[in-house]
């Protein structure tokens, strides 16, 4: 049968949906809700959530079923994010989340199409897979993940493609992070246009 897109996004993958603090970024310490939607074709090695590769491995779930569970926390703020968003199209969940009262926020890597209706758009760029034009100057937060010293110049490369409002982020990748905050936080001092973020969540050890 031939679907139509009305049909295709009626559904989405859906990994996991938790209520929790947002950990790190600009909304740092904010209750939300997270929607973990399936599907990646970026594949950082160093990915904390690799189960989420894999579209085909996890529920379908309609948008209601998955606004209706989000109702269910007093939060109004909901987190879109993967496993890669955007390579589903998001405009129908976005629009039922703003019907249902809720704050839109998305984190991604910026390597598929835009689409939603978005309140704030957290961009972390993958070296494996280059953002998009469109993602890069719709974005309010720019998030870089700082592996090792040569991360920083791939920062700044990116701080020049976003727009003059978009706040900057460096943030140490988990595993490397004893290592690399020190050297952020030097940069930093050097290069104050640029903010530290953690993954607070981690270290409280929440969802």
């Amino acid at each position: 049968m031939f679907l139509t897109n009305e049909h295709i996004t009626t559904k989405l993958p859906v990994m996991e949906a938790f209520y929790t603090i947002q950990g790190e970024g600009f909304h740092q310490g904010r209750a939300a809700y997270f929607i973990r939607l399936g599907g990646c074709d970026v594949g950082c090695f160093w990915c904390d959530v690799k189960d989420s590769w894999d579209a085909s491995a996890h529920p379908v779930l309609s948008v209601d079923e998955i606004v209706a569970e989000a109702k269910n926390n007093p939060g109004r703020l909901a987190v879109i994010t993967g496993g890669e968003p955007l390579m589903h199209n998001l405009d129908e969940l976005t629009h039922a989340l703003h019907e249902a009262g809720f704050e839109t926020n998305m984190e991604t890597s910026g390597s598929s199409p835009l689409s939603g209706e978005w309140d704030w758009i957290c961009l972390s760029p993958k070296k494996f897979k280059a953002p998009l034009p469109e993602v890069l100057v719709a974005a309010n937060e720019l998030k870089v993940i700082i592996y090792n010293k040569s991360d920083f110049d791939w920062a700044e490369k990116h701080a020049k493609e976003v727009g003059p409002s978009c706040k900057l982020y460096l943030q140490p990748e988990w595993s490397k992070a004893a290592e690399m905050t020190p050297l952020i936080v030097d940069y930093i001092k050097a290069n104050p246009q640029w903010e530290l973020s953690l993954q607070v969540h981690k270290y409280i050890n929440v969802p």
